[in-house]
């Protein structure tokens, strides 16, 4: 069975990635994998080294770099297994019983890939460790996550509570189209209310292709509100958002048209940094 991975690293976005873990792992009775990545240091080499000091003192400067180095990777071991048996025990607690856990030393998005052929789904923090008070910091290995994995990511902000409904961002094509088709068989999201938006491309098929997503995912048990927006896709998305209480964002990793910019450029960043509600991405 697939699993969900629950990316661990200790800042402030920790705590809702668990819980966003044990409450889609309930819904979907997946197992979860709770991981940690030790991030590879920047490598520090010799020649950063023989203009400042003389060649009598290098090797033991060296030395003593490599001990600190040894301690260091050392200490964050440790405090990634402690960070990790703080998120066994609150899967256990909320009386799941298929988690593991698992540290690599190895990128976040290195670790990921070589695990996408068993996830059902990836939950990470919007921003990263050091990023504890600057919500608008993005972490930087998310854009490169979502434009490699072919797998759901779910991103998520300092706090998660338990959604009762989701926004999908639908433009009518083929891949937005899947997205409807994975919502469907997922499971995840079953029982929630459904806003469906499209903004007007005035190509004259809009309304049409609307209402067929609309009437497929009534079809299959949703509660579904579907409106059409007008005007700039970003400000559009943001305030229907807004206006209706959205509990989680939904969107397709890619799109055409003017949505083409929206789901790969700069605006889909800036939802990121501006939302404070989880974002799946679905490809």
């Amino acid at each position: 069975m697939k699993k969900i991975f629950a990316c661990i690293d200790g800042s402030c976005m920790t705590d809702a990635v668990t819980e966003a873990a044990i409450w889609i792992s309930k819904r979907s009775s997946h197992p979860i994998n709770f991981l940690h990545a030790l991030e590879p240091p920047l490598p520090q080499g010799s020649d950063d080294l023989t203009a400042i000091i003389g060649l009598g003192s290098q090797t033991s400067l060296l030395e003593q770099l490599a001990k600190l180095e040894q301690e260091r990777n050392k200490v964050a071991s440790q405090h990634g297994q402690l960070l990790l048996d703080e998120a066994m025990k609150k899967a256990e607690h909320a009386g799941l019983t298929e988690i593991e856990q698992q540290q690599l030393s190895m990128s976040l998005v290195d670790a990921l890939l070589e695990h996408e052929d068993n996830a059902r789904v990836m939950i990470i923090g919007r921003s990263g460790k050091g990023h504890y008070d600057d919500f608008k910091v993005l972490g930087s290995h998310i854009e490169t996550l979502i434009r490699q994995v072919h797998t759901p990511v779910a991103i998520v902000p300092p706090q998660f509570h338990e959604p009762t409904n989701f926004m999908l961002a639908y433009d009518g094509s083929e891949s937005t189209d899947k997205a409807i088709t994975q919502i469907i068989n997922g499971g995840i999201l079953s029982g929630l209310d459904c806003h469906l938006v499209m903004v007007d491309k005035q190509d004259g098929h809009c309304q049409d292709k609307l209402d067929t997503a609309s009437a497929r995912l009534a079809e299959n048990g949703f509660n579904v509100r579907a409106r059409m927006l007008d005007g700039d896709v970003y400000q559009a998305l943001w305030r229907y958002k807004s206006d209706h209480a959205v509990d989680l964002m939904v969107m397709g990793a890619f799109g055409h048209s003017k949505w083409r910019q929206f789901f790969l450029g700069s605006t889909t960043l800036k939802m990121l940094e501006d939302s404070r509600i989880p974002l799946v991405v679905l490809r």
